[in-house]
């Protein structure tokens, strides 16, 4: 699943590929730019905004010298979007990496740089594909949070953060997490992760946590020692083996690595997103005590089936197996 430090490592290698480079051709595959022709602009740069992908334009002499603003060519992957330079997927962790079908193929990018070489960037399944001039950019990320990934990351953008969380203190805590007005980047990996790690239930309140700004200093930290991995990895690496990736997230059935209790999963719904699926959760109902009197699955998790047991990995021995 693509989330904060998945579009920053994309970003970077289709900013290695193609910045500086003359676009020779271009194709659009969304019915509002189906016309757009690109040739001749030169690529700029490709940068992230929290989950967001924006490759920014120059454009050719011709038209500068007529005042013709530059451009951003705006992407978002969503769950399933994935760009590939030259054919080859930039991560096989950061989304499904395998075959793609031609058809979900919605924007490519052919450029030719000063020095010869050329570079190829397709985007699969990439949702949200808008040209808009540079200028306007905050007509489509203007209402984020502070990027948990900005280079340009300090105290001031982490007390807006912080702000920002705490503004509610009623609201469910993997709600507010994810919500991207109050800090980009975070994902339901990173939420399920960061409620464990919190030791909250990801239904309770954030106004439980005594400084949400340990919620933000966790994200950020998280975030950013995964940026330049190629697996993500939130234990520490310290189980050594497949599932020692993750402390819950899509575990469900396995026991807890911390106290030996079984991983629950269940939904969480997002009331102020009208139309949308709720989202799944996975949590440690020991570690992660429900909120009292909460049932059903948002509370405490919906039935699951045990996986398949992975032969490699050792079953708990009592209550605090690790």
């Amino acid at each position: 699943m693509p989330e904060g430090d998945t579009v920053f490592r994309q970003c970077r290698r289709l900013d290695d590929a193609l910045a500086g480079g003359t676009i020779t051709r271009s194709d659009l595959r969304v019915p509002a730019l189906a016309e757009t022709d690109l040739r001749g602009w030169t690529v700029r740069e490709v940068v992230p905004r929290g989950k967001h992908l924006l490759m920014r334009l120059d454009p050719p002499p011709a038209l500068a010298a007529a005042a013709r603003a530059p451009l951003t060519l705006h992407s978002h992957l969503m769950m399933d979007g994935i760009w590939r330079v030259d054919g080859r997927s930039l991560r096989a962790s950061d989304a499904y990496s395998g075959p793609r079908e031609t058809h979900t193929v919605r924007a490519v990018i052919d450029v030719g740089h000063p020095d010869g070489r050329t570079c190829r960037a397709e985007g699969y399944d990439i949702k949200q594909v808008r040209l808009v001039r540079e200028r306007d950019e905050d007509e489509l990320v203007g209402h984020l949070g502070p990027d948990l990934l900005d280079p340009a990351w300090d105290a001031a953008r982490r007390a807006r953060a912080v702000e920002n969380l705490a503004a509610r203190p009623e609201r469910p805590v993997g709600l507010a997490l994810l919500d991207q007005r109050n800090l980009a980047g975070i994902g339901n990996i990173y939420r399920c992760e960061l409620c464990f790690l919190l030791r909250i239930h990801p239904a309770r309140p954030i106004g439980e946590l005594a400084d949400p700004g340990q919620a933000v200093d966790l994200a950020h930290r998280l975030l950013t020692v995964n940026r330049d991995r190629t697996v993500r990895v939130t234990t520490g690496g310290m189980m050594g083996r497949r599932d020692g990736d993750l402390w819950v997230y899509a575990r469900e059935g396995r026991p807890c690595r911390r106290c030996g209790t079984r991983i629950e999963r269940g939904e969480l719904d997002e009331p102020e997103l009208a139309g949308t699926e709720p989202r799944i959760i996975s949590f440690c109902p020991h570690c992660q005590v429900p909120p009292p009197g909460a049932t059903g699955p948002s509370a405490r998790g919906s039935a699951v089936r045990r996986p398949a047991r992975d032969p490699r990995e050792r079953r708990p021995r009592g209550p605090r197996a690790r």
